[in-house]
């Protein structure tokens, strides 16, 4: 009966240290494969969260089996089994989450007179960086300050108005706004990329070329005019010193308090230039007007050869004249 306990009491031994052995090296196992693990980021979050970059992710568990092998008994397997209390968090660990904190994009947004909506970005690990700016369709390219600030007006596309910032690694932030001055204006768009020559004219109520009735990027009016119901102003969006930048040039008429009559003439202009010349030029036009919805309209054009630089192409009949009743 004693060889046949001996034999018993070996049995259990033998079992308890292959699982001992078991565990430890499944919890090797967890610890490589916690270190080759990463978090991808990828979706732009809403004002109140910050976009979080990629982050390495170390695992903290640790079983203590210390002087298992040294006190078994017929109970050994039971303490095997009991719960394995983690490491305390490593030092570095709370370095990299307070980074991450740090590093937030936050966007605001706040409707201003003339319909035209505040932007302010801020993104301190994003200094002097480009950022892309999304509006219902419109596109334009802007960069950060060194302090990675941004503050810009822009004409609002939407009584609820949703705007994106994004950087170019997929991190941003969104905004939304109510823009309730929306509906008293008519607005057309222009937007292009690069090096375009692109060019947004106004001609209000038969106004000759640089009078005063003659709203362009050089004389964009002023909202003066504009809260009187008589004239319009034309808003020009984008970085030209960013890399591949998109550019926008908007121009805004207060059709729903208009104090006069008549049509004002939009059209597209191309001044030709070496970086333009004898290549196509693709833009696009964004229109709102009245209660109908946003219209979208793609243009490709082709410019003349470059023996013509300097010249100018004034590009009729590519949007319809704003036609305008008194209220």
């Amino acid at each position: 009966m004693a060889r046949l306990k001996t034999y018993l009491l070996a049995a259990v031994t033998v079992c308890a240290a292959l699982a001992i052995g078991f565990v430890m090296q499944s919890g090797a196992q967890s610890r490589k494969a916690g270190q080759d693990a990463g978090v991808v980021v990828s979706d732009i979050t809403d004002t109140s969260s910050a976009a979080m970059p990629r982050l390495p992710v170390e695992a903290a568990l640790a079983p203590d089996l210390a002087g298992a092998l040294a006190t078994l008994q017929p109970a050994a397997a039971k303490a095997v089994s009991e719960p394995v209390a983690s490491l305390p968090e490593a030092p570095q660990d709370r370095a990299a989450l307070a980074t991450v904190a740090e590093c937030g994009v936050a966007l605001s947004a706040e409707a201003r007179a003339g319909a035209m909506v505040a932007l302010s970005l801020r993104a301190p690990c994003f200094a002097s960086e480009r950022v892309t700016i999304h509006h219902h369709g419109l596109m334009f390219t802007e960069l950060t300050g060194p302090d990675g600030q941004l503050a810009i007006d822009v004409p609002a596309l939407a009584q609820k108005a949703l705007f994106i910032a994004s950087f170019d690694n997929d991190a941003g932030a969104t905004a939304v706004v109510e823009v309730p001055a929306l509906p008293f204006y008519d607005r057309v768009a222009l937007q292009w990329r690069d090096q375009a020559g692109l060019q947004l004219h106004a001609r209000e109520f038969g106004a000759d070329y640089f009078s005063e009735g003659h709203v362009w990027a050089a004389s964009a009016g002023d909202m003066g005019r504009t809260a009187k119901g008589v004239g319009g102003f034309l808003t020009r969006l984008g970085n030209p010193d960013a890399a591949a930048p998109r550019m926008a040039e908007i121009y805004s008429f207060p059709a729903g308090a208009a104090q006069k009559s008549g049509e004002v003439a939009v059209s597209v202009e191309a001044e030709l230039t070496a970086a333009n010349c004898g290549k196509p030029v693709e833009a696009q036009t964004l229109e709102l007007r009245g209660e109908a919805g946003l219209r979208v309209h793609d243009l490709t054009l082709d410019l003349p050869a470059c023996d013509s630089v300097g010249d100018f192409l004034v590009l009729k009949n590519l949007i319809e004249d704003l036609k305008i009743a008194t209220n």
